[in-house]
């Protein structure tokens, strides 16, 4: 098991044994929102100004990942109305919902785009983009498709433009200075990323478990989750995948269209939930947390087989000039 799903799943199980309350959850969900602030300053930090600009030149790849993220993603969830309340709660399928307005993810995208020998500088781009894009698009959808419970309002807004877009500018702005730091520093501030989600994660659990939430989840309703969980992943590979081609884009520009435009970003989605649903954040966030899973899983499977055919790929277009070449 990879060790930071295991960190997860003890993370849940720590929060079901000892969850915060009182003083301590007050503590526990300051000290994540200073961490969260955090990781999008280092964010802001890592990325070049120059690459966010010259990303821009690839306006259609950018243009497919956010058609992807905030549009196909909203119309799955929506075709899954029907399964509330037979299947799902309707609390699991607001959580379902939230899934599916969340932004793209930066650091496994790139991971991924980089081990099948994408288009790396695309895929930070359009991480990037999505993330910042989303702070403004997720509240907005979550408030059209989920309503009344989200917690939209120009307060809301503002507390999410504070807590993550505020700190990656000031990355940016700082950038000069803190990126030799952190280029020295990247395995310790690896475990502050994931850290902090870790801490984003306790909280909205110890939340659910003082207030008797989980008590409404059964086994069988965990399994349906993770099964369309998986069928929502599997549908937006295969459409990612099948209009990049469609698209004509080169195969490195169809791999970042793929990890990018299927992956859901936990570190950007958790502070969002925990503003945009109070206390009611627990439930909301596992469908998240369990698409996130599984992204992960089958998107390393697949970036290490096209990893593995990219030479051939590689090859057979070399052979193709060769002959091109001779003819001429």
């Amino acid at each position: 098991m990879d060790p930071y799903v295991a960190a997860l799943l003890g993370t849940v199980a720590l929060a079901a044994l000892l969850p915060a309350s009182g003083a301590a959850a007050t503590a526990v969900g300051d000290a994540a929102d200073i961490a969260i602030g955090l990781l999008f300053f280092l964010y802001g930090s890592r990325l070049s100004t120059r690459e966010a600009l010259n990303g821009l030149r690839q306006w259609r790849l950018h243009l497919v990942v956010g058609a992807s993220t905030f549009v196909l993603f909203p119309l799955l969830g929506l075709a899954a109305r029907g399964l509330a309340p037979f299947l799902l709660t309707d609390r699991l399928y607001t959580g379902l919902l939230f899934l599916c307005v969340v932004p793209s993810t930066v650091q496994s995208s790139v991971a991924l785009t980089s081990t099948a020998r994408g288009n790396v500088p695309a895929a930070i781009c359009a991480g990037t983009y999505s993330s910042l894009l989303g702070m403004i698009v997720t509240p907005l959808l979550a408030a059209w498709l989920i309503g009344s419970d989200v917690r939209f309002s120009a307060n809301g807004l503002l507390a999410i433009a504070t807590q993550l877009l505020l700190p990656f500018l000031a990355g940016q702005a700082l950038r000069r200075w803190t990126a030799p730091f952190i280029g020295r520093h990247k395995k310790v501030l690896a475990l502050l990323d994931r850290g902090s989600i870790l801490l984003v994660v306790y909280t909205a659990f110890s939340r659910g478990m003082t207030e008797g939430i989980w008590n409404q989840i059964t086994p069988a309703r965990l399994v349906a989750l993770l099964g369309l969980a998986a069928a929502v992943l599997g549908l937006a590979l295969t459409t990612t995948s099948f209009t990049a081609r469609r698209l004509g884009f080169r195969r490195e520009d169809r791999v970042t269209i793929v990890f990018c435009g299927s992956n859901k970003s936990l570190a950007t989605g958790l502070p969002m939930a925990a503003v945009l649903f109070g206390d009611a954040a627990g439930p909301v966030i596992l469908p998240l947390m369990l698409f996130h899973q599984l992204q992960l899983m089958v998107c390393a499977i697949i970036a290490g087989r096209w990893s593995r055919r990219a030479p051939e790929a590689a090859s057979a277009q070399g052979e193709r000039v060769q002959i091109t070449e001779v003819r001429g």
